[in-house]
């Protein structure tokens, strides 16, 4: 468990690094996205026959900060309707 989210804070960080940008993200909103980021990457590679979800292997963490990076632009874009609504 604790793997996980040590996985989730790394693979969350980096996806901010990678996504251009300033982002309003707290470091619990960038845990959660690179925990949810972790399972989808995991649950792809697994699917593709590159490993357990529960290995980690290059593939899946590629997968991961990708699936992570793409969360980010999404709460950003849900974030940024509500600013502009209220």
């Amino acid at each position: 468990m604790i793997g996980f989210i040590i996985a989730g804070l790394v693979i969350g960080a980096l996806a901010r690094l990678i996504k251009p940008g300033k982002q309003n993200l707290g470091l619990l909103a960038t845990l959660l996205l690179g925990l949810v980021g972790s399972v989808i990457g995991g649950v792809i590679a697994s699917l593709l026959g590159t490993g357990n979800i529960f290995e980690l292997n290059i593939f899946g963490f590629i997968v991961s900060v990708i699936a992570a990076v793409l969360l980010i632009g999404v709460a950003e874009g849900v974030a940024g309707r509500r600013r502009v609504t209220r």
